[in-house]
């Protein structure tokens, strides 16, 4: 038989690993022939984040210009590159435009397109539409995929899941709020994907609780003002009437900061620096092992303080009071953060230049508020302050400190995932909604749709309603007949409920603390509990350990998720191209 391989997930990953197929086949795979089988139930290229299939007004959080699936000369890899357009080139939108995911759903399926054509003629692609159960088969030996419907399962010389965001069992709390709301006739809506939540039980004119800031909220809040025939004139919103009243908070109280609103000019610093290869070969090399906040966290600070003092210095020197290159020299040699603290104080007079990230890390800590109207006009500000710089490039040192972060997290996917914080952390700073949103958010908020509760966002189950409180406003309540939390579900295997992550931890595959599938940093193989890795099952995307901030990402930025892609299809083609010489022998 001609060798099998089994992708699970056709959606932007899975996309990109048959691109990477395709780019290194020539060189390792040529004339031997190969089926791949494509298993979703969704249509491939999009997945179901990004099919057509949804709401127009909901937009992606990244200018067009800013979106590719295709390698550059930044990806470190073994593999060749393969040119392509930008979402921007491709559609021939202006770069700076938010695109609908409507569109980036039809760029993945050119992607995915492109990709099929450029495949060798002797290897064939099979869409399966449907869900893939479990995965079965010795170590050694020809693995099995059992699919929904479907009685006799694929035969698989290699099985590649590449699962993107799945649905999850409520944790406890979420259990017990939910049970609560039952008992007593409210609405519980758990963590999903909010364009496959069913928001009719939200009625018009009722208060409803919002656990959440980030750009789950933001789909929340355009389909529950927009979506029901609202719309905006200038900064004003004219409601349809049919709108609920959203109380939103979170942890920090604030929504994520806006897309940066201006263009890179002058020297790129010099990325990376502190954190690069070498730091995390040697952190991965330590016999006992790391901790991410005593080890590898410092060595993130100073990478992003390097990435901002780098672009302020260079691009805004009149602020500085020294030269680049004699503050670049202390910076490197300085020891802990007292020093470190002492050299910025001396160099850059305006503490509104200097990096805290700290503060930025918790911007109402400490803050407070005599009454709810009070906080309603301090949230309102400093949402206005934040669009207001990060569309000014007079502060380009905040777009330096982005391009620390995409530095940062390309190393941090080398030595296994860092936890929820840091991903949260990357998703606040760097991952926010364009700023026609936030302008949004403060029309609700001015026409009383939108009411902000602060941070620490607390919530109840009590005298049959739900309650919610923060710390920003102290003794501040208010109650509510429905909750809705905000976010995607979390990547926890434990709670998954799609069967074939449930099967595979049955089976003994590891798990990090936190419930993610442990991985081959390298090239994605499956580790058992034993640290062994398997030779027939590889994992990408979110669900693993070796997660990345997105499966496409910005041009020339190195795209971990590209060099991933790689390296798992070179690794498979080598082993199938040996299968497959073997079978001829």
């Amino acid at each position: 038989m001609r060798p099998q391989l089994v992708i699970v997930g056709a959606g932007p990953r899975g996309t990109g690993l048959l691109e990477r197929i395709a780019a290194n086949a020539p060189e390792l795979y040529a004339g031997s022939g190969l089926d791949i089988h494509l298993v979703d139930p969704y249509p491939p290229g999009g997945g179901r984040v990004w099919r057509q299939e949804q709401s127009p007004l909901l937009w992606m959080n990244s200018h067009a210009e800013d979106v590719t699936m295709f390698t550059d000369d930044t990806v470190r890899m073994d593999g060749p590159v393969r040119a392509g357009p930008t979402l921007h080139e491709w559609a021939a939108l202006d770069g700076r435009t938010f695109a609908d995911r409507r569109l980036q759903g039809r760029y993945l399926r050119f992607v995915y397109e492109r990709a099929l054509a450029e495949l060798p003629p002797d290897i064939t692609v099979h869409h399966h539409p449907t869900r893939a159960l479990r995965v079965g088969g010795p170590r050694e030996g020809r693995q099995q995929v059992w699919l929904e419907g479907v009685p006799r399962p694929l035969l698989a010389d290699l099985v590649i899941l590449a699962l993107g965001h799945l649905d999850a069992e409520l944790d406890e709390e979420q259990a017990e709020l939910a049970a609560y709301a039952r008992a007593h006739g409210l609405v519980h809506l758990p963590p999903d994907f909010t364009a496959d939540t069913d928001l009719s039980a939200l009625r018009p004119g009722e208060p409803v609780l919002v656990r959440g800031f980030g750009l789950a909220f933001v789909d929340l809040m355009v389909l529950l003002t927009e979506g029901r025939g609202g719309r905006y004139e200038g900064e004003t919103y004219l409601p349809s009437g049919r709108e609920p009243v959203l109380y939103v908070g979170s942890r920090r109280g604030v929504p994520y900061h806006s897309k940066i609103g201006y263009d890179w000019t002058g020297d790129r610093p010099p990325l990376p620096r502190f954190l690069g290869p070498a730091e995390t070969a040697e952190l991965r090399s330590r016999p006992g092992g790391f901790d991410f906040r005593r080890d590898v966290w410092p060595l993130v600070e100073k990478e992003l303080g390097f990435a901002h003092y780098h672009r302020l210095f260079t691009a805004h020197p009149e602020r500085t009071a020294s030269a680049w290159t004699d503050f670049e020299e202390k910076y490197a040699a300085a020891g802990g953060p007292a020093e470190l603290d002492a050299l910025v104080a001396a160099a850059v007079p305006d503490p509104a230049d200097r990096l805290d990230l700290a503060a930025l890390d918790h911007p109402l800590a400490g803050v407070r508020h005599a009454s709810h109207e009070d906080l309603q006009d301090g949230l309102r500000a400093y949402i206005e302050n934040d669009l207001t710089r990060r569309h000014n490039p007079s502060f380009s040192a905040d777009l330096g400190v982005f391009l620390g972060l995409l530095s940062v997290y390309g190393q941090l996917v080398r030595l296994g995932d860092p936890g929820p914080w840091w991903h949260g952390f990357f998703s606040y700073l760097a991952s926010g909604p364009p700023g026609p949103r936030l302008r949004q958010m403060l029309a609700l908020s001015r026409a009383g749709l939108l009411r902000f509760l602060g941070a620490d966002m607390a919530v109840t189950a009590e005298d049959g309603v739900f309650r919610a409180s923060g710390s920003t406003v102290p003794g501040y309540s208010v109650t509510a007949r429905a909750l809705v939390e905000a976010r995607l579900p979390e990547p926890t295997v434990g709670r998954a409920r799609d069967p074939l992550l449930r099967e595979l931890r049955a089976d003994g595959a590891a798990e990090t603390p936190e419930g993610l599938l442990r991985v081959d940093p390298h090239d994605g193989r499956l580790l058992d509990g034993a640290g062994r890795p398997h030779p027939r099952r590889f994992a990408l995307g979110p669900w693993t350990d070796a997660r990345t901030p997105g499966a496409f990402t910005r041009p020339r930025t190195g795209g971990p998720a590209f060099r991933q892609n790689d390296a798992t299809a070179r690794t498979a083609l080598a082993f199938l191209r040996a299968r497959s010489g073997r079978a001829a022998a």
